[in-house]
């Protein structure tokens, strides 16, 4: 056991990638402990060896098409006519582009990459300051895990054995709460420091509308398709490829062969990276199990106290600490077989307490130092990230308070999927 823990630790501390380090030490682990070591592919395997996680690699090529066809574009220049006249209105716009996006890719990076670049030229160009402005599209790129549909959500649902339709649907209102609570924190910053706001038009308005709409009713199909039943995540995943496809390529005419080739292949390396990470960390999983370490850390956790108030604290600093140093679909693969049979335990919902854990795992991504979207965010926009680190955190307030929200008031995840699918 003591190989198995070490060899990861050593391994991640180095620098190794995550999926290296947790595959390691999982091998290491079996030898050490005479497992046969066909296990390790068996569990490896297994571990993706699943009909809904082809989803994962869809929704990523999803983004990518929408990304590379200018969808983003469009959605940018319609969020503008909408909120624009708000103080700070291209923050705003900025906020409600990765609300409509979430509803597209479901993927925290797709939206930093993609709009990220639309975003931070708009508002460098009409004199927000960059700290700001990264701060604002860093912060807002989380909501497209929360908001349906969802990678991170699929990866639990897959795991812990729950319906993701209802993870879906449970998502959709804490995503409309982040960004909310975002766009109260921007008008507060806009009236502060005087930023811009434009004139409303609602001729401005239509015409983008007009423009925009084939791609603003991606997220309507796909809520309307859970919501009646006619679709399952995977058939989704399916139907946003094609749909991008389609749109760009046929309508838009914005995405040529070369184009496609290029996403096909960027999605196949990230689909490949992020399911690597799933077949690695079930291994990994196996071994904790076998060897009781999941149990051990259940029982510690269990030992402070047994008041649900105080366990979902800690499970919540335990995730926010692990979302600032890991992949999610790692912790998630990793946590799940020691985190729900605690939440089992002491009454919670398994679509409340899934939300929950991705929240916490999203706000980890731009939580210094080593949150992804900040090294994206950093990268698009040519900022130190000492710089970046400065302006996130009065950002990571509100998500902080929309985590508490969705953590001690159930009703705001279970409401919606309740209602609409059944208790």
């Amino acid at each position: 056991m003591i190989v198995f823990l070490l060899t990861f630790l050593v391994l991640l501390l180095i620098g190794a990638p995550i999926s290296i380090a947790i595959g390691a030490g999982a091998t290491a682990g079996c030898i050490a402990l005479g497992y046969p070591l066909q296990i390790v592919g068996q569990k490896m395997v297994t571990g993706i060896d699943s009909y809904l996680l082809i989803a994962v690699p869809l929704f990523i090529f999803a983004g990518n098409l929408m990304n590379e066809g200018k969808i983003t574009t469009k959605i940018f220049d319609f969020a503008k006519a909408l909120v624009g006249w708000i103080p700070g209105g291209l923050g705003h716009a900025n906020i409600v582009a990765s609300i409509i996006f979430a509803g597209m890719s479901g993927s925290a990076a797709a939206d930093a990459g993609g709009l990220g670049v639309i975003e931070m030229k708009a508002m460098r160009d009409n004199g927000y300051d960059d700290e700001f402005s990264a701060a604002v599209t860093s912060a807002s790129s989380v909501i497209g895990p929360i908001f349906p549909p969802s990678i991170p959500l699929i990866i639990y649902g897959s795991v812990a054995s729950v319906s993701v339709a209802k993870l879906f649907m449970g998502g959709v209102i804490p995503g409309l709460l982040m960004g909310f609570a975002l766009m109260v924190l921007v008008f507060i910053f806009a009236v502060k420091r005087g930023y811009e706001k434009s004139v409303f038009s609602f001729k401005v308005l239509t015409e983008s509308f007009k423009g925009s709409i084939l791609s603003l009713v991606t997220p309507i199909i796909i809520l309307a398709g859970f919501t009646t039943g006619w679709i399952t995540p995977t058939e989704a995943s399916c139907i946003a490829v094609l749909y991008s496809l389609l749109i760009s390529a046929v309508v838009y005419k914005t995405l040529g062969i070369k184009d496609f080739i290029r996403c096909a292949k960027d999605s196949a390396v990230g689909a490949a990276n992020t399911l690597f990470i799933i077949g690695t960390s079930t291994l990994f999983t196996y071994v904790m199990v076998k060897e009781g370490i999941s149990r051990d850390i259940a029982d510690f956790i269990l030992g402070i106290s047994t008041n649900q108030i105080v366990i979902l604290l800690i499970i919540n600093i335990i995730l926010l600490i692990l979302g600032m140093f890991m992949e999610p679909g790692a912790i998630l693969t990793l946590m799940l077989p020691v985190l729900v049979p605690i939440a089992q335990g002491i009454g919670l919902d398994l679509v409340h307490f899934g939300v929950v854990m991705v929240l916490n795992l999203m706000i980890g991504q731009v939580t210094p130092p080593f949150g992804v979207c900040l090294f994206i965010i950093s990268d698009l926009a040519h900022l130190k990230l000492e710089v970046l680190y400065k302006g996130i955190l009065p950002f990571i307030i509100p998500l902080i308070v929309t985590l508490m929200m969705c953590t001690y008031i159930p009703g705001i995840v279970t409401w919606l999927p309740n209602m609409l699918l059944g208790a």
